[in-house]
């Protein structure tokens, strides 16, 4: 599956706005963007006019990148979002959030949503009592998720329980720090995501 394999902060400072792309990484100093708050490249700190466009494109690209989801998979989620009754733009946050490898983050199970998709990748988790192995994938409520008996010991899933501890839990899902084990409690809404998004721009890029 392809994926971006370049610089993550880079992405950060391109968007102008912390993606924490490198989980913890991006609350201590060492955050490029905050030592370089601003765009990457020769003409960075030059001042440009915005047009609707690029505000509606920037806004598109921010929370595609925060995701970790290329561009063809992110239409592919804006048109099943617009398919299903509701706004479509919380439609499109709820599918997004309801993945599988953005669930292991919000768990607390790893430090970024990148090192979630590659715990995914390498089989470390259960659902309902099965292995499973696709970041793509989407969890319903009541779902269950478990760390694997025998990976349980893992030096980032041990860390983990330190990083649930820390960072909290989102309302609609539980999770059990000592057991690794998290449930779906529900299907976000939108006001369970906390981070600056503004849905209704990435509407009318594609509305066009």
């Amino acid at each position: 599956m392809a994926r971006y394999t370049g610089a993550k902060c880079r992405l950060c400072r391109r968007e102008g706005q912390k993606l924490f792309l490198k989980g913890d990484r991006c609350y201590t100093d060492k955050c490029a963007y905050e030592r370089r708050p601003y765009v990457p490249g020769q003409h960075g700190r030059r001042r440009s006019k915005v047009t609707d466009y690029a505000v509606q494109l920037r806004e598109k690209q921010k929370v595609r990148r925060m995701y970790g989801v290329l561009e063809k998979q992110f239409r592919a989620y804006y048109q099943q979002a617009d398919l299903k009754k509701g706004v479509t733009g919380h439609n499109l946050l709820a599918l997004l959030e309801m993945r599988l490898d953005n669930v292991i983050y919000r768990l607390g199970f790893a430090n970024s949503r990148d090192q979630a998709r590659q715990l995914v990748r390498h089989g470390i988790f259960m659902m309902n009592g099965h292995r499973v192995n696709v970041p793509s994938m989407q969890v319903k409520e009541g779902d269950v998720i478990t760390v694997r008996e025998e990976s349980k010991k893992v030096p980032v899933i041990q860390e983990a329980q330190e990083v649930i501890a820390r960072r909290g839990c989102p309302d609609w899902l539980e999770v059990d720090g000592s057991a690794l084990k998290g449930e779906i409690k529900s299907r976000p809404v939108r006001e369970d995501i906390q981070f600056p998004i503004n849905e209704q721009l990435i509407v009318e890029l594609y509305s066009k």
